[in-house]
């Protein structure tokens, strides 16, 4: 069955699955090598902006393993058939495009977030540049810092987590592929385990992105990326658009 999964599609699970396996099984220690974390984090390495998309959380996390499970169950339902009417350069475009789309606006909304702390700890006469250097991953110095007031300390540990929590899946990438499936199939009806009945993806998508995009602002998101899954979703919504006029052209 695995042989019948159109080639780009099939090598990008088997990469996926590849680097959960070494992650997770030979050199633990690359998690934080290849997880995407804030560009302005001490922690951030250019190459992360492409492997975050074949990261996925721990086995030994709660969920770990279903995080990678439904991602590949969710490209291996959706992509096989963009595949095949989009083409492998435009399918591997629309692929990788959404994940970096999907690594923009989250960071953007980090920046915007990292912005309002920092003026929050100026505002208490204490500078961010005090946290930076401790956030590094491999920092083994004191941890102490100079916030004494419970205001100072929260800001100062929302602006620690922020440089230190890394941004992981292939959730992005899948997020334009499904968007861009509704875009070119918009009546295709999907069933999912909590809906009853099949429900057409012109529908359902609209709703998992507003969903999204209140979840990612409001930051009751639980740890889940919802503002990347929103720029993966985006990219994918403008990529079907513009090639959905040409795709059957010459037919």
């Amino acid at each position: 069955m695995f042989n019948n999964i159109p080639p780009i599609t099939r090598n990008i699970i088997i990469i996926n699955i590849i680097f959960y396996v070494i992650t997770n099984f030979v050199f633990q220690n690359l998690y934080n090598t290849l997880s995407g974390f804030y560009p302005f984090s001490p922690n951030f390495k250019s190459w992360q902006i492409i492997t975050h998309m074949f990261m996925h959380a721990p086995m030994k996390e709660t969920g770990g393993f279903m995080h990678i499970l439904f991602n590949m169950f969710t490209l291996w339902s959706f992509g096989p058939i963009l595949e095949q009417s989009l083409g492998d350069k435009k399918y591997l475009i629309l692929y990788f495009v959404s994940g970096l789309g999907a690594f923009f606006l989250f960071n953007l909304w980090n920046f915007v977030e990292a912005q309002q702390i920092i003026s929050g700890l100026e505002s208490l006469g204490l500078s961010a540049s005090e946290i930076y250097p401790k956030a590094a991953i491999d920092y083994v110095g004191n941890l102490n810092i100079s916030a004494t007031t419970t205001e100072g300390q929260a800001l100062s540990s929302q602006y620690y987590t922020l440089l230190r929590t890394p941004m992981i899946g292939a959730s992005g990438a899948i997020f334009g592929v499904v968007t861009a499936f509704a875009t070119l199939y918009p009546d295709s009806k999907i069933a999912m385990m909590f809906i009853p009945i099949p429900i057409k993806v012109k529908y359902l998508m609209p709703v998992v992105i507003i969903v999204s995009i209140w979840l990612g602002v409001s930051g009751s998101g639980g740890g889940v990326a919802h503002l990347a899954h929103v720029g993966g979703a985006l990219v994918g919504f403008l990529l079907a658009w513009i090639w959905k006029k040409h795709l059957y052209r010459f037919n």
